[in-house]
C-alpha cells in the first residue's frame, strides 16, 4: 500500500494511542505491526530478529482454525458483502442467519434448538446467564439468582463472565468485592485420562445440593480451562454435574468459547462425556477468525420457560445482533471444517505436538507437559518472563503470547508438520528463555 505508514511511525502512534488488551496506557512494549497474512503466517511491516514473517502458533487467540486468506472465507465475505453488509434484527431477518442457526442445530447435541446470535463469547456468557436467572423467575423462583463453577476457570471479561472467572489470583481478582458473589467448587483434578476421583466428585454434588435452592445455574468450560490456566479434567466431571444438575433442578451452561469445532478432538468438548447442556455458549473459531459473532444455544424447556414469563421475551438485543456479514462467514466457516477431515487433522496436530513438546519434560524450569487435540502446553515452576520467552519465539520463527506460568499453543488445523516442528522448538525456546 503507497500510503501506510512507516513501521516505527505505526509503532509509536500505537503506543501513544491504542489501548491493547490486558496492557497499560501508554503501552510500553511496542507491538510488532502486522500487514498481511497467508495460510498459518503473519508479514510483519519490517524484518524482527532477521524475521519478516511468523508462523501463527495462536489461531489468533484460538479463533483462525482454517489459517488466513482463506479462498472459500474470502469468497464467502465478497458475496455478503456485495448483497447487504448490516440490517437490524430487531423485526427483520435473513438468510445468512437463518441459516446458521439452523446448521448449529444440525452440528450440537439434538435437544439444543433455539439460537441466540452474539457479539462475542463474553456476550453469548452474558446471555446464557440471562436466560437461567429469567428462567427461574417465569417460573416462580426468582430466588434462583447465583452461579456454581470451580476454581480456575475463565469465561470472558464481562460483568457477569467475569464474576464466575476465579477470584483468587485469576484474571478479575481486582473486581473481587464488587462482582456477583458466586458459588465457587475447589478446581477440578487435572488429567483427562485420570479418571473420576470419587471424593471430588462427592464434593461438586453437596455443593450443588446444599445451594440448590438459590443457584440458577452451573456454569463450567468442559474438559478444557483455557485462559485460567490451560488445564485439563476427565470429561466425567461432565456426567457428574449433568447428573446432580438433574437431580436438584439447577440448569448447566457449557462455555465451549474455547473448546467447541475440534479443538480438543471432538466436535465439542461435551462430546467427550457424551452429555447435552441446558446452555451452550460458542464463539472464537465460529467464524474462522474473521469477524467477531458468537452464539447461545439453548433446549426447547429453556426458551418455552422464559416464554411463559411475566416478560415473555428474552431481554437482550445488541445492535449487531445476527449480522449478516459475519453470519455468511460464520457458515462457511463450519461448512468448510465439517465437510473435511477435521478430526484427522486434529488427530495429526496432537500426535506432532506430543512428539515435539515431550522433550520438554527434561528441560530446567518446565513443571507439566500436556497435549490435548490441537492443544499443547509446558507449564513452568515460575512466572514467565513474556518478553524474553516472546523474542526467543520470535527469533525462532513463530508468533506465540504467553502468559502466568504457561507457554502454549494452539496452532490452526492446516499447520503442516514442518511447521507444527517449528511451532513446538518455538515453545521449548520460549520456556528456556522465559
Amino acid at each position: 500500500m503507497s500510503d501506510s505508514l512507516p513501521a516505527d511511525q505505526l509503532q509509536a502512534l500505537d503506543q501513544q494511542h491504542v489501548w491493547h488488551p490486558y496492557g497499560p496506557m501508554p503501552s510500553r512494549t511496542p507491538a510488532l505491526p502486522v500487514v498481511s497474512a497467508e495460510g498459518v503466517r503473519l508479514r510483519l511491516a519490517e524484518p524482527v530478529a532477521g524475521r519478516d514473517e511468523l508462523v501463527d502458533g495462536m489461531s489468533s487467540w484460538w479463533a483462525a482454525i482454517h489459517g488466513y486468506n482463506h479462498p472459500v472465507l474470502n469468497a464467502a465475505a465478497h458475496r455478503q458483502i456485495d448483497t447487504m453488509s448490516h440490517v437490524m434484527f430487531g423485526g427483520l431477518t435473513h438468510e445468512p442467519a437463518v441459516r446458521l442457526a439452523q446448521r448449529l442445530v444440525q452440528i450440537t447435541p439434538e435437544a439444543l434448538q433455539h439460537v441466540f446470535l452474539a457479539d462475542s463469547g463474553s456476550v453469548s456468557v452474558e446471555v446464557a446467564v440471562k436466560m437461567c436467572l429469567q428462567y427461574w423467575r417465569s417460573l416462580g423462583k426468582p430466588g434462583k439468582q447465583r452461579l456454581l463453577t470451580w476454581r480456575g476457570g475463565y469465561h470472558g471479561d464481562t460483568w457477569q463472565p467475569m464474576s464466575v472467572c476465579d477470584p483468587e489470583g485469576g484474571m478479575h481478582e481486582l473486581w473481587a468485592g464488587v462482582l456477583p458473589r458466586q458459588v465457587f467448587a475447589d478446581a477440578p483434578p487435572g488429567g483427562f485420562e485420570a479418571g473420576v476421583d470419587e471424593a471430588y466428585a462427592a464434593h461438586l454434588r453437596g455443593l450443588i445440593a446444599r445451594h440448590a435452592h438459590e443457584l440458577a445455574a452451573v456454569i463450567v468450560e468442559p474438559v478444557v480451562q483455557g485462559a485460567g490456566g490451560m488445564r485439563f479434567h476427565s470429561p466425567g466431571y461432565l456426567r457428574v454435574l449433568r447428573e446432580a444438575c438433574d437431580e436438584y433442578e439447577v440448569l448447566l451452561i457449557l462455555d465451549e468459547i474455547a473448546t467447541g469445532f475440534g479443538r480438543t478432538g471432538t466436535l465439542f468438548a461435551a462430546g467427550h462425556a457424551g452429555i447435552t447442556p441446558d446452555v451452550l455458549c460458542l464463539g472464537k473459531a465460529l467464524t474462522g477468525g474473521y469477524l467477531t459473532m458468537a452464539a447461545t444455544l439453548c433446549t426447547r424447556g429453556v426458551a418455552e420457560g422464559i416464554s411463559r414469563g411475566e416478560v415473555p421475551v428474552l431481554a437482550h438485543g445488541p445492535t449487531f445482533m445476527g449480522n449478516p456479514l459475519a453470519a455468511a462467514v460464520a457458515l462457511a466457516s463450519v461448512d468448510l471444517l465439517t465437510g473435511q477431515d477435521w478430526a484427522g487433522e486434529v488427530s495429526r496436530i496432537q500426535d506432532g505436538l506430543r512428539e515435539g513438546l515431550s522433550p520438554a519434560r527434561d528441560d530446567a524450569g518446565v513443571r507439566d507437559v500436556r497435549v490435548l487435540g490441537a492443544i499443547g502446553v509446558v507449564q513452568l515452576d515460575h512466572d514467565v518472563d513474556v518478553a524474553a520467552a516472546t523474542r526467543a519465539a520470535v527469533r525462532t520463527g513463530v508468533w506465540l503470547r504467553p502468559f502466568r506460568d504457561m507457554i502454549y499453543t494452539m496452532p490452526p488445523y492446516v499447520t503442516g508438520d514442518e511447521d507444527l516442528a517449528l511451532v513446538c522448538r518455538a515453545v521449548r525456546a520460549a520456556a528456556r528463555a522465559g
